[in-house]
């Protein structure tokens, strides 16, 4: 039986710039694109401590998928995020849960009492505001995050872009991330980094990636990065699958106990 055609370029790039982005659910790119996980296993160490803790917030929680896949949330359990479509699906996804989920713009400082909340956590925030993570912690309560770090996906990145600037590259460093947590008056319990192998097996993964992911490639649009995306396009044909490395760190910090 004769094998169909393969998808054309044009193909590809319009399958992935229509495929929804809201939400943190990358089950679409199954077979498409991979991404190594690291070591640690945020979603089921966070589960842990959310087992433990009587009041949590979530940072930027996005469609709030990896705050739903905790077996038990406390009692009191808030999510906060900025993006509208991401609001209405965490809000479906939560409040079933008995989780409230507050609108809140992601530079906005947390609309939250001092001292609310024994646990925060974050997966992949855009920044961390330590100041505000600080203020809302009751003494001895504990901030759990996974970041992103430096230079992640910088290979796919500065195919786009072209060479980015030293300070960009090492923005979000833990080094950087960790003076900021301690002047914030927060104790470091445990960071940990690794790299992590990258996989895009077609063009409408790259695609799908860079309007997800916002903050990779600011203002992708494929009508924008027409020639980028078919010079990568030619190289996946030719070599195989494109290869870049992202960055996370494991984040856990503690307000001090009052005297």
């Amino acid at each position: 039986m004769a094998s169909l055609p393969s998808p054309t370029f044009e193909e590809l790039v319009a399958e992935g710039d229509a495929v929804p982005t809201d939400g943190w659910d990358f089950s679409w790119f199954e077979g498409r694109a991979t991404e190594a996980r690291p070591s640690w296993g945020y979603a089921r160490a966070m589960a842990e401590r959310l087992g433990r803790a009587s009041a949590a917030l979530d940072i930027q929680t996005g469609g709030g998928e990896v705050l739903a896949s905790a077996a038990r949330l406390p009692a009191l359990t808030v999510a906060t995020e900025g993006w509208p479509p991401n609001v209405a699906k965490a809000t479906a996804l939560l409040h079933p849960r008995g989780a409230v989920v507050v609108a809140s713009a992601q530079d906005a400082p947390l609309p939250f009492a001092d001292g609310a909340f024994d646990l925060v956590t974050s997966r992949h925030p855009v920044r961390a505001h330590w100041a505000e993570i600080a203020r809302v912690l009751r003494p001895g309560g504990t901030y759990f995050a996974q970041h992103v770090g430096p230079s992640s996906a910088y290979e796919l990145v500065e195919h786009f872009t072209g060479p980015l600037p030293e300070e960009n590259r090492s923005a979000r460093h833990p080094d950087g991330e960790r003076a900021g947590a301690e002047a914030a008056g927060l104790e470091i319990v445990d960071l940990r980094a690794e790299r992590l192998r990258m996989e895009f097996y077609d063009i409408g993964a790259v695609v799908h990636f860079l309007k997800k992911v916002v903050w990779m490639v600011p203002g992708f649009t494929v009508e924008a990065y027409l020639p980028q995306l078919r010079s990568l396009h030619e190289r996946i044909e030719a070599e195989g699958p494109f290869v870049a490395h992202s960055a996370r760190h494991l984040f856990e910090a503690r307000r001090p106990p009052t005297a």
